[in-house]
């Protein structure tokens, strides 16, 4: 036996062997961090983990077993060697396995299969260097799986998917997967790639990296999972007062008084608006970050008058620069935008062509930074719209982009967290204190930047209502507590037709218990929209006002406005929970109620915070609805005030103006018959 496999650097474990260089270590409380690299030492990067309070393990070494246990956690690395008959020499190799507190297995590396010669870490060398990267584990068949962000689909439990490790409109990756099997697993690599969660074995690709890096955590319930994850990768922030209200927005205010009048009206009706939106294309040209004078003549005004009403401004920033922009020349000639690897040096052609600026690049950040502070907090806007952040190619042909960073196949899903990272870090230089961005995207450790992720391009469709359902659960627990959407869709609603407003309620429903309500579209039909010498800007939508979809809407949509207010000392709360402990805002029922085995099924309920179960009309003409009440608690129907004994099914009401809530062991009874 090798008596020297094994070695404690510290409170790092590490062994050698066949050109590789495997590193296990203490990585906050009940976790640890695994790192693997080839023919050299680990690399320290840090995409997504903070850097870990220094913890000293429980370890032991014998000669071919090592142990390192860290408070719930315990990993085992088995040394292998001996002679290859079909290779005819030495060979050397070391598996690992995980444990929790109870010594229950979590889950193992796959093993060699014997004469399959197997390999749980396989990295192929691409031509020139660097690996794909294939990383393979056994898990139990029958555990079920949350988080990864959010893809497009109404499947709660991801055993059984496989998922693209890469962004796109609407999709977001974040590579964090809880396990009912009482673990979580960060795959903390920002490499193009897969993860495939199928019965035989789990499967983690990057297409190209260094090293193999990825952290697990292991913990009695969900809520200790989520809270060590938001330990190892970052709170948060508080939300501030004004996200916790209404959001008014559209596809788009196409000028200052316009955008003024609809706050007015708001304000002549009695009707709360925390936030009102100035959609993209505000500006001259993109990159160019300020308004166009014709159309905005004066911020400064505007802004005023708006936070005389209560209203926060935000403003819509693209990544993209157009080759027309004043700033584009600069920004080409300083290395401050992406390259493409090959072909023409442009990424997309919507409303003409441009590039993307580098949000990986610190000096390009403080430029675009730079640039929003001197045309957009100077006239006191502090609330900013991140959008295209994936970013949003033309063609997602992710291998045909390189940022200072890397090549993009290897590190573009960063860039979502790097562009929420710019502005954040820039709002705190000035002093900024209670900061929420709205952006597209984000990848793991966006949340600590301010990340307010909405669901992108969507439909209007019930479909699509049901997706974010489950988009908004998975968010959650992949660490990104704050989760909107556009109510009503972005595209395809028409508030003339009578379906799309139905479609609309039920969604306004959803929005009024989802983290962020915020009403957004691009409403049927667009109008042209010209400067005073003729030429063409991008179009306006169709109105998309509280009052805009007839006299029968309207009072149901006030209802549910006035609601959200009332709510505001609650979601408070659920938002201060989510801030000091990582817990989100919006919970699958497994997340409160993890021994109950229906609760890890239900996947068109969830719980907005911990005590108001949640269950939106996803079906056009239902007014009634199947509903889970999970077991260990008593609920009450806010739309009636009756009380129902919890592990049940019941089939409740839900008229038009009823979404079912349930309110759990009595709390939150002042809301009894507000539905």
């Amino acid at each position: 036996m090798n008596q020297i496999a094994f070695e404690l650097d510290g409170a790092r474990l590490l062994w050698r062997g066949d050109g590789e260089t495997i590193a296990v270590e203490p990585w906050g409380a009940d976790s640890v961090r695994v790192r693997a690299a080839q023919m050299t030492d680990v690399l320290d990067t840090e995409w997504a983990l903070l850097p870990a309070e220094q913890i000293q393990p429980e370890v032991t070494i014998d000669e071919d077993r090592a142990t390192l246990t860290n408070g719930g956690i315990t990993v085992v690395l088995e040394h292998t060697e001996g002679f290859g008959y079909q290779t005819g020499y030495h060979e050397v190799s070391c598996s690992l396995t995980f444990y929790d507190r109870h010594g229950t297995l979590l889950f193992s590396e796959l093993p060699s299969g014997g004469a399959l010669k197997l390999r749980a870490r396989e990295q192929r060398a691409h031509l020139g260097g660097d690996f794909r990267l294939t990383a393979s584990f056994e898990t139990d068949p029958d555990e079920k799986l949350y988080g990864m962000g959010q893809y497009q689909q109404d499947i709660l439990d991801l055993k059984g998917c496989t998922l693209e490790l890469a962004h796109r409109n609407s999709q977001s990756s974040v590579p964090f997967v809880l396990s009912s099997r009482g673990y979580g697993f960060l795959w903390h690599n920002p490499a193009i790639g897969r993860a495939t969660f199928a019965a035989n074995r789990t499967e983690w690709v990057a297409e190209s990296t260094k090293q193999l890096d990825y952290w697990v955590t292991a913990g009695d319930t969900p809520a200790d999972i989520t809270r060590a994850y938001a330990e190892a990768t970052g709170h948060v922030p508080m939300m501030p007062e004004h996200g916790l209200g209404y959001w008014q927005c559209k596809l788009r205010y196409s000028n200052q008084e316009e955008l003024l009048e609809v706050a007015r009206e708001h304000k002549r009706r009695g009707l709360p608006m925390d936030v009102i939106v100035a959609d993209f294309f505000h500006w001259p040209h993109m990159g160019d970050y300020r308004f166009e004078e014709e159309f905005w003549p004066d911020p400064s005004a505007m802004v005023s008058e708006l936070r005389e009403l209560g209203i926060e401004l935000m403003v819509s920033i693209w990544p993209q620069v157009s080759v027309e922009s004043e700033n584009y020349i600069e920004m080409k000639k300083r290395n401050l935008l992406v390259k493409t690897e090959r072909g023409l040096d442009l990424h997309m052609q919507f409303e003409g062509p441009s590039a993307f600026y580098d949000a990986t690049n610190p000096v390009a950040r403080q430029f675009v930074w730079e640039t929003c502070r001197r045309n957009y907090g100077a006239h006191g806007i502090r609330t900013f719209w991140l959008d295209e952040a994936e970013p949003e190619y033309g063609v997602y042909d992710y291998d045909n982009f390189r940022y200072a960073a890397g090549p993009n196949v290897q590190i573009g899903n960063i860039y979502p967290q790097s562009f929420s990272r710019g502005f954040y870090e820039g709002q705190r230089a000035d002093g900024q204190t209670e900061i929420v961005n709205l952006v597209r995207t984000a990848w793991a450790g966006s949340q600590r930047y301010g990340a307010l992720v909405w669901s992108g391009d969507i439909h209007s469709t019930y479909a699509d209502l049901r997706r974010q359902i489950t988009a908004g659960i998975h968010m959650g627990v992949a660490g990104i507590p704050w989760f909107t959407t556009d109510i009503g869709g972005f595209s395809g609603g028409d508030p003339s037709d009578p379906a799309f407003r139905e479609l609309l309620v039920r969604w306004f429903q959803f929005g009024a218990f989802s983290p962020v309500m915020r009403m957004h579209g691009d409403r049927k039909p667009s109008a042209p929209v010209r400067a005073a010498d003729g030429s063409r800007r991008a179009n306006t939508g169709a109105p998309n006002e509280l009052w805009s979809f007839g006299d029968e809407l309207t009072p149901i949509l006030t209802d549910l406005v006035m609601l959200r207010e009332r709510l505001r000392p609650y979601t408070r709360e659920a938002m201060r929970e989510a801030h000091e402990s990582g817990q989100p805002v919006m919970r699958g029922l497994f997340h409160e109620f993890p021994s109950d085995p229906v609760a890890w099924t239900v996947a068109d309920q969830y719980l907005f915070g911990s005590d108001l179960l949640v269950a939106p009309v996803t079906q056009p003409g239902a007014t009634s609805r199947e509903v889970y009440l999970p077991g260990g608690a008593s609920w009450t129907e806010l739309a009636t005030g009756t009380e129902h004994a919890g592990g049940q099914w019941l089939t409740v009401s839900a008229p038009l103006s009823v979404i079912p809530v349930f309110a759990r062991d009595g709390r939150q009874a002042h809301l009894v018959g507000s539905m």
